[in-house]
């Protein structure tokens, strides 16, 4: 259960807490599109409405690492093991209900198309991404399950700290896509990068790219990598901490190629919620960095891949850069 303490912060940051351990949050692209605004990247690369995203979590401050670059309170973690467990489906009807509670301020607004919002009501599209590692949850499998009878599509984002919780879902169980954060490129970046409570959390990780290459064909996977440039002074103690470095494009092919990805994100870090205090706007690439970056890497991945990767999309507004093997589809259309 969440400390008083914890929840007032967080229900301070508009998060609506749900059970014991889950939560869900109204993100800022699901806000514009309501508005009549594009959506996020999701929409632009995957077709899926941001409008009908609900950004939720079924661990809230549960996590095993303590990224750097991570915007959310890593400093109100609380370990790694849940103590009181919900059931899936309470979590995700109460989520659904809390979610709608927090809409409701569009519904008085002028400028919002009323079919929009009662569409947004009902969401199409679940991120777990929120906020804590939802690998953490032990029935997460289940939670997949009911959120497929819903007829709608789920997101995965994981550290890659639990791999055989990823490893033992069955097929029926497996999300639409499962994203693995891929931060570091080599043992000792990692480690300084996350700071894990696993002493052994280089090692999950590799274990977790092995999971994910032999679940080729049963699910869609994606590597993702959020990238940080060297600073100019606004946070001098980790002015020189970054995982863009030329000499770090071999490394990352190389983690690519084990897990053999469907689509790998290359985002560009963005100093904002928690992360202000921790790395400044001088350490956010770019756009303009982050396409140079990422053809360098496409360049390294298709010399050491069995696959072609090629360039699946960019979208300067969230400064992300999508490389794609060839042929895949990116549409997402089976629910």
């Amino acid at each position: 259960m969440l400390p008083d303490e914890v929840k007032k912060k967080l229900e301070k940051m508009h998060y609506g807490i749900v059970g014991n351990h889950s939560a869900v949050q109204i993100c800022r692209w699901t806000k514009n599109a309501i508005r009549g605004d594009r959506g996020c990247w999701k929409e632009k690369f995957y077709g899926i409405k941001s409008s009908g995203c609900c950004e939720m979590t079924p661990s809230v401050m549960w996590c095993e690492n303590s990224c750097v670059h991570c915007w959310r309170p890593i400093e109100l973690n609380l370990g790694k093991t849940i103590p009181e467990i919900d059931d899936p489906i309470e979590i995700l009807n109460n989520v659904v209900k809390k979610r709608t509670e927090l809409l409701e301020g569009f519904g008085g607004n002028k400028n919002v198309d009323k079919k929009i919002f009662e569409e947004a009501k009902t969401p199409m599209l679940y991120t777990m991404s929120l906020c804590g590692e939802p690998t953490i949850y032990p029935r997460l499998g289940e939670m997949f399950k009911e959120i497929r009878k819903r007829g709608a599509v789920s997101f995965l984002v994981t550290n890659g700290q639990n791999p055989e919780v990823i490893k033992n879902f069955k097929q029926e169980e497996l999300p639409t896509q499962i994203t693995i954060s891929t931060n570091a490129s080599n043992k000792e970046l990692f480690n300084k990068w996350h700071n894990s409570c696993n002493k052994d959390a280089w090692e999950r990780f590799q274990k977790t790219l092995e999971v994910v290459n032999s679940l080729e064909g049963k699910v869609r996977r994606v590597i993702r990598m959020t990238l940080v440039k060297v600073g100019e002074g606004e946070t001098p103690k980790l002015n020189n901490l970054n995982n863009m470095k030329e000499e770090h494009l071999p490394e990352y092919a190389a983690l690519i190629k084990k897990a053999n990805p469907d689509f790998v994100h290359i985002k560009g870090f963005k100093s904002v919620g928690y992360s202000r205090s921790r790395m400044g706007y001088d350490k956010q690439p770019w756009f303009k960095e982050l396409v140079e970056y990422a053809n360098k890497l496409l360049l390294e991945i298709n010399k050491v891949s069995d696959k072609k990767y090629i360039v699946g999309g960019k979208d300067e507004r969230c400064c992300v850069v999508m490389l794609a093997q060839e042929g895949k589809k990116l549409k997402i259309e089976k629910y």
